[in-house]
């Protein structure tokens, strides 16, 4: 290959541009991010620069003396992927030919009708998008976040601990029930309460109220909460319009294979819009984390400098983390594969639990609350398992 393509400029595009030179690529290589700033680290976004205690430098993923020889196109959006000649077409009309490419567009944050235009509601997911609410948190008053996830309960403890009136609703009966199942979503998302911020579930969002600048959450029961700031944290969505007509395979991200290889010769994909193939769990899933963004890439680059002369191996089991109200939350595996779940080490009441997740008596995914030592043991174990 003499020029590879990297499309996306956040942490999964930057660890492919690595990887490739880290394998021996030596050929051209360009990146291209529709942000115009370099790689930065998303996950301090939601804790430390919202509450001010970290500035714009310390989000910088590029080291001063790193050197990868590449060739940035940034605030450049990705429009089209044509096959024959393969090129990567922009919005701005210009093409970028490659012989290789990584696919790494990321996803969005999905957005609520009637949201537009009105002043006070915010989205988190860019750089831009947290020095927005950050300006606005640092005016006090209240706070309403629209999701119970990881995101809207990371913005709600750095708003609460800012001193603000947070209030969460998830339309769910337990927050965080996705990822880490009923049980443990219930004990997790008991940390609101135990710090002050109301918790209302089981009820769904009908709209927001207020003419130029938000004034309310009107609830589907009736209900309406004043709100100074909204945060709609009601997950992402693939950034994978732009492929739409190149022929590769698109279902809920672009569909991989266990090494990231697409349904397209030479196109790889990593990070949140890739839809992997999970040999655990034997269908593919998207994976959106930091850590799969960073260890992913290599084997996907590894696929794509020798296409079709080695095997995909088993990618180790997601692994993820949250800071919430000075608690260290870390999960790994799949809990939507377990049996049961219990309780190995702490208690709930404490918030200090070590929870395994089995199927048939075999673990499958291991729950941490501020239990970091033994959750690195479960997590080496699992990741040791033949699927």
């Amino acid at each position: 290959m003499r020029t590879v393509a990297v499309v996306g400029a956040s942490l999964a595009g930057l660890s492919a541009a690595r990887s490739l030179r880290k394998q021996g690529y030596d050929g051209r290589l360009v990146v291209i991010g529709d942000e115009v700033h370099r790689p930065y680290d998303r996950p301090p976004l939601s804790k430390e620069f919202l509450a001010g205690s970290i500035g714009e430098a310390d989000l910088a993923l590029e080291p001063d003396d790193e050197d990868l020889r590449v060739e940035w196109l940034l605030g450049a959006r990705a429009a089209g992927l044509d096959t024959t000649p393969r090129a990567v077409r922009l919005a701005d009309g210009r093409q970028v030919r490659a012989d290789g490419i990584v696919i790494a567009t990321g996803a969005a944050a999905r957005t609520l009708p009637g949201m537009d235009g009105l002043a006070g509601v915010h989205t988190l997911r860019t750089l831009d998008d947290a020095r927005a609410l950050r300006d606005e948190l640092a005016r006090g008053g209240r706070l309403v976040v629209i999701g119970g996830g990881f995101i809207g309960a990371e913005v709600a403890s750095t708003a609460s601990a800012l001193g603000l009136d947070v209030t969460i609703v998830e339309a769910a009966p337990t927050p965080l029930a996705g990822p880490l199942g009923a049980a443990m979503g219930r004990i997790v998302s008991a940390l609101h309460a135990d710090h002050g911020v109301r918790l209302l579930c089981g009820v769904g969002v009908k709209g927001l109220s207020g003419e130029t600048r938000v004034e309310a959450v009107l609830m589907e029961d009736g209900r309406s909460i004043p709100a100074d700031i909204v945060v709609v944290g009601v997950g992402a969505r693939p950034c994978v319009e732009w492929l739409a007509g190149s022929g590769i395979e698109l279902d809920d991200g672009v569909k991989c294979g266990a090494d990231g290889r697409t349904s397209l010769a030479g196109v790889v994909a990593v990070g949140d819009c890739a839809s992997w193939y999970d040999p655990r769990a034997g269908t593919h899933r998207r994976v959106e984390h930091w850590t799969g963004a960073r260890e992913r890439p290599d084997a996907a680059v590894a696929a794509l400098l020798s296409w079709g002369e080695c095997e995909p191996g088993i990618p180790r089991p997601p692994y993820f983390w949250s800071d919430q109200y000075g608690v260290k939350i870390q999960f790994a595996g799949n809990a939507a594969r377990a049996d049961g779940v219990t309780i190995e080490e702490g208690t709930a009441d404490d918030r200090n639990v070590l929870a395994v997740y089995r199927r048939a008596g075999h673990p499958v995914a291991v729950l941490g609350m501020n239990q970091p030592k033994l959750f690195t043991r479960w997590r080496k174990q699992l990741a040791t398992k033949t699927p």
